[in-house]
């Protein structure tokens, strides 16, 4: 064949080759299925193209085959729907995007504490928050859960354990074909979810969070992907810090706040049953065991995207960093997000960048569109407010636990923190008054409720990238005691202020919309900005203990006044660049104002300095802990910090907290 014959034929077969691929890529597009014309569009990338307004909007009631409300009948939980019209009407099936929530008609969720709104018929008008309308239109479902004892289920709100987590198991099950579901609360019509292609993503912030966890720790079959934002691991370390008391009430006062006017009429039993399973004393107890998920992080076969505020003091930040090392130890596709807010959702601190990652994570996981999300950094830091770095895994390579140790300064309680072993003993007078703000504000003064150990200032930037721990030995002179541990970036910065309101967030007047809206349901929100205070230090990790539970972790005993106890704290994870020139500081004292309740008595503890240390993950290792000789003039006046920590109403993402 002449050359040019042969330059023609593939020049042919070339473009017959890319208008078949440019075709099939069409007919695999949500928008095929409807014929709607296209903008172009990203590779990978699903588009708007369903109808919001004409969507289908329905509520079934899946059995969860439990009967907790001891009625004589199984509970069934209510379900509301949305989902695109055009594809139901084609037979084409759908992923499911899940959000179960024990706050729809108590509190609201999100920033402006949306409810649940239904026409007269009963059918959903206006689902919380915007996933139903920015992704119903890109050819998903959205799915909103009453948990058992809330809004329009049956059964009763037992916060964590078996009930919470098996109203939303059932729902997957039912969209996998395992599960009856009803058209109505007590009918035998049964409803069949065929238009669900069973993989379904678990969203949620705090209480949701962690029911897309609890779901995950099952390793039930059809969800792919959870998304728990500011979320618990284990609900003993949303009440209990080894043994001491971070609020004044326990689930039974969580449960009686979320559950309906109904449920209470009928669930006295269930709410007995968490006063006694959650004893006062700090104690671990069987309730607690089944509301402990990190032990079944073997089981989770779904990929985990994890978002939380490094200042949460309501879900403190221990709960993800434990979750994260278990899922991590079992090879749990992950990928994280850590802001320097407190308990706040990522729509509210970094809007547009979440919205498309999330968008990205959905159609990667659920569609399985191949768009690089897997491929690309791990880990989104907040180092500064609207200042982000990533990193490819997290915590970073190089990174090792070193051992700091505290010794005896010039001035009683003002000591130093190096490597090198201390000796001598530190003594300090619990003060229920103070807080961590107090202590650190007086950090380079002797006061009597706290022994400070400060280091040097810094030769260069240290960064400290996980979970720390503190162990102490302390000898106290009364029969109760509670520690606390925390540690500071002494020097001046500008941060997200974490103990206003908003923490770390300004709400703006003005809207922006993510997603299609309806008469009922607007996908326009307010916007918000970073909220800042300039600051003398940064308190940027905390750990708490009874120190009666120092010979078994699960049970306290009283202590022998005189004797020497010796504790771990465990510190909550946090990943904090302390930078050069500025030092880092450990502090011991005994009750946080408002982040634990104090212990009975009102002990005088003394530290002994030889058998107490910090275990620091450093990245970078030892090596990376170099300090200098400059002196440091101590301050006469208060450094300025942040507000002391408010009193916390212990409800995890309503609207109160």
């Amino acid at each position: 064949m002449p050359i040019r014959a042969r330059r023609i034929r593939l020049l042919w077969r070339t473009l017959l080759a890319a208008s078949l691929a440019a075709l099939m890529a069409t007919l695999m597009s949500p928008g095929a299925a409807q014929g709607a014309a296209q903008a172009p569009r990203t590779p990978g990338e699903s588009r708007p193209v369903y109808s919001y307004e004409d969507a289908i909007r329905e509520s079934v009631w899946v059995d969860t085959g439990i009967d907790g409300d001891a009625d004589g009948r199984t509970d069934r939980v209510a379900v509301d729907i949305v989902r695109p019209r055009e594809l139901d009407r084609r037979g084409r099936q759908i992923p499911v995007i899940m959000d179960a929530s024990p706050y729809y008609a108590c509190c609201g969720r999100g920033n402006e504490s949306q409810k649940k709104t239904y026409d007269a018929n009963g059918n959903p008008v206006q689902l919380p928050l915007y996933y139903d309308n920015y992704f119903v239109p890109r050819g998903y479902g959205y799915v909103a859960v009453d948990l058992a004892g809330t809004n329009r289920s049956d059964g009763c709100v037992d916060v964590g354990g078996r009930s919470d987590v098996q109203s939303a198991k059932a729902v997957v099950d039912w969209l996998n074909g395992r599960a009856r579901g009803y058209t109505s609360r007590t009918g035998q019509e049964r409803a069949e979810a065929s238009w669900s292609d069973g993989k379904t993503g678990m969203i949620g912030k705090s209480y949701d969070g962690t029911i897309a966890n609890g779901v995950a720790a099952t390793g039930v079959r059809g969800l792919k992907t959870v998304v728990p934002i500011g979320a618990i691991s284990s609900w003993y370390d949303y009440y209990f810090a080894k043994g001491a008391p971070l609020f004044n009430s326990g689930p039974d006062g969580l449960s009686e706040y979320v559950m309906s006017p109904e449920a209470r009429t009928r669930c006295g039993a269930v709410q007995q049953r968490l006063v006694d399973g959650a004893p006062r004393t700090g104690d671990w107890t069987p309730l607690w065991s089944e509301r402990n998920h990190v032990p079944d992080a073997d089981k989770v076969k779904a990929s985990v995207f994890v978002v939380h505020g490094m200042q949460d003091l309501n879900v403190r930040t221990k709960h993800f960093g434990q979750w994260w090392d278990a899922l991590a130890e079992n090879g749990v596709d992950r990928k994280i997000w850590l802001s320097q807010t407190g308990h706040v959702d990522p729509f509210d601190f970094r809007r547009a960048d979440w919205v498309r990652t999330l968008h990205r994570w959905f159609d990667h996981e659920l569609l399985g569109y191949d768009n690089g999300i897997d491929r690309e950094p791990m880990a989104d830091i907040e180092r500064a407010p609207d200042r982000w770095t990533t990193d490819r895994v997290w915590p970073p390579s190089g990174t090792d636990t070193v051992k700091l140790r505290p010794a005896k300064g010039t001035s009683p309680g003002v000591g130093t923190l190096g490597v090198k072993a201390g000796s001598g003993t530190e003594t300090f007078t619990d003060d229920p008054r103070l807080s961590e703000t107090d202590w650190a504000a007086r950090i380079d003064t002797p006061t009597p409720a706290k022994a400070g150990f400060i280091s040097r200032p810094l030769a260069r930037d240290l960064r400290l990238s996980g979970s720390s721990t503190v162990t102490v030995t302390a000898t106290p002179n009364t029969r109760t005691a509670h520690l606390s541990a925390v540690l500071v970036d002494l020097g001046p910065d500008t941060i997200r202020d974490y103990a206003a309101s908003g923490e770390g967030i300004s709400t703006l007047p003005e809207r922006t919309c993510w997603g299609a809206s309806t008469t009922g349901d607007s996908a326009c929100f307010k916007e918000t900005r970073a909220k800042t205070a300039d600051v003398d230090y940064t308190i940027f990790s905390r750990g708490w203990a009874d120190l009666g539970n120092w010979a078994d972790a699960e049970h306290g005993r009283p202590l022998t006044p005189g004797k020497p106890h010796t504790i771990t704290l465990d510190l909550a994870a946090s990943d904090h660049v302390v930078p050069k020139g500025h030092r880092l500081a450990l502090i011991v004292a005994g009750t946080d104002k408002n982040l634990i309740v104090p212990p009975a008595d009102t002990p005088t503890l003394g530290i002994d300095l030889s058998r107490t240390s910090a275990d620091v993950p450093l990245v970078g290792g030892a090596g990376a802990f170099g300090t200098t000789s400059a002196s440091v003039t101590p301050r006469e006046t208060r450094l300025d910090g942040v507000a002391p920590p408010r009193p916390l109403n212990p409800v995890p993402g309503g609207s109160t907290s």
